[in-house]
């Protein structure tokens, strides 16, 4: 008889802005219920990986300590996410001879023909995150579903793999095993946050997410249902906050303000190109600054006047005026190379005219005003925001796009439990990986194939 722990389920996102753990308890009708959640500003963390372990793993406590409180319950595991530049992934076919005498394919047939397509060439330091089977063929029958029970003597699997460094998924690791929680599960933060966000609908007609979050932004094609392509960019709102920062020459918390009050991805005014001349030739040069004020000299002073914020200047108790015009431009100028880079990524993958389901923003920058209308620009898609749903009245303050992925992470442990073991390279990574094939499978392979 499952007892309620066995019916919790955490989810830990940690990222680079901010670390948080949700516990979720699945109910009769597979839904999940919002038990506890804590949000703590991330430490030792640059661009998703850990850099100092103690102080992630401080924060990381900091958290579950405040889920815990609110749930009053204590938790001993955890599905947490993993995001990173060092995360790559490559799509593999394996192929077998089904075993038995009569050619009825079984789950140990599934489960060898994974296995199989799994056995590509790996640099030493890196390591299998997740196998994820795509579709199925047999006897050169392609578009099969769910092939335990069918006849057939060969038997093909197409399947999307995701790896990572092996010391920055062991650093995390220990990040988490220090705070007393063992980890169930390792899961690339976008495939979680696709749970969260995106619908059966656009994962069938063709859809790219992406997860912009502080550090990175996390790419995933989903075609026919399935995961086709992941990629992961070392550009995110930290990014945007930072050349804030230097360009405007304020304290970055003054310059996150700004973003956030008051940015606009969006708008361009009368420095239209000027930021982007400069754009990636290394710090700011005085000349940058000596023509911004010959522009504005020669331009329209009214224009420029009605356009000023007061924010806190780099002494103390004291402010000055900058442009909000030239903030814009700022952020418009980033966001622009981040969407450059994501198109270019689209089009290096080969799938860049089978997503009509355009893209789907989601993690905290994804908040920035304007930055749908950056995105569908340069990207020429359809645009729109993608936030938790099906949350209850109690989690409706998680209902915003920088809680995707930990909402995602809650929801990919439901359908891990729900299936006793998902079939798949990625098993509780405290010790070797395990190929675990039950009579829940089929439940399994009926949720993440299409």
């Amino acid at each position: 008889m499952a007892t309620k722990q066995d019916k919790l389920i955490v989810g830990l996102d940690v990222g680079t802005s901010k670390v948080c753990t949700i516990i979720g308890e699945m109910t009769r009708d597979n839904h999940i219920n919002i038990l506890g959640m804590g949000t703590s500003p991330s430490l030792g963390l640059q661009k998703g990986v850990v850099v100092n372990i103690e102080q992630a793993s401080n924060a990381i406590a900091s958290t579950i300590e405040q889920a815990e409180r609110q749930a009053a319950l204590k938790i001993g595991s955890a599905f947490v996410g993993v995001t990173g530049s060092h995360i790559s992934s490559v799509n593999s076919r394996g192929v077998i001879a089904v075993a038995k005498a009569n050619r009825d394919i079984t789950y140990d047939d599934v489960a060898r023909v994974i296995d199989s397509a799994r056995s590509v060439t790996l640099p030493s330091q890196r390591e299998v995150l997740h196998v994820i089977p795509r579709t199925f063929v047999i006897d050169g029958q392609d578009g099969v579903r769910e092939p335990v029970g069918m006849n057939g003597y060969r038997l093909e699997v197409e399947t999307h793999i995701a790896t990572g460094a092996i010391s920055a998924l062991n650093n995390l690791l220990k990040g988490v095993q220090r705070t007393g929680v063992e980890v169930e599960e390792l899961v690339f933060s976008p495939l979680a946050a696709s749970e969260a966000v995106l619908s059966d609908a656009e994962k069938r007609l063709g859809v790219c997410l992406l997860d912009i979050g502080a550090g990175t932004t996390d790419i995933s094609l989903f075609i026919d249902g399935s995961i086709w392509h992941t990629a992961v960019i070392p550009i995110g709102g930290n990014n945007i906050t930072n050349d804030i920062s230097m360009v405007l020459r304020i304290s970055p918390e003054a310059a996150e303000k700004l973003k956030v009050k008051y940015g606009d991805a969006s708008v361009t005014g009368p420095y239209k190109g000027l930021y982007a001349d400069y754009y990636g030739k290394g710090p700011v040069k005085h000349d940058f600054r000596s023509r911004l004020r010959q522009e504005e000299a020669e331009g329209d002073s009214t224009e420029i006047a009605d356009e000023m914020l007061e924010t806190e200047s780099l002494e103390a108790g004291r402010t000055q005026l900058v442009s909000r015009n030239l903030l814009n431009e700022i952020i418009h100028a980033r966001t622009r190379q981040l969407f450059d880079m994501v198109q270019a990524e689209i089009k290096k993958s080969g799938y860049d005219g089978m997503i009509p389901a355009g893209l789907v923003l989601t993690g905290g920058t994804a908040n920035l005003n304007g930055i749908t209308d950056a995105a569908g620009h340069v990207l020429r898609l359809p645009v729109r925001i993608g936030a938790p749903r099906g949350l209850s009245e109690v989690a409706a303050t998680m209902s915003i796009p920088a809680f995707a992925t930990s909402v995602g992470l809650v929801l990919w442990g439901m359908k891990k439990r729900s299936g006793v073991e998902m079939l798949q390279e990625n098993s509780r990574r405290g010790g070797k990986a395990s190929m675990a094939v039950g009579r829940k499978f089929g439940g399994w392979l009926r949720e993440f194939l299409p």
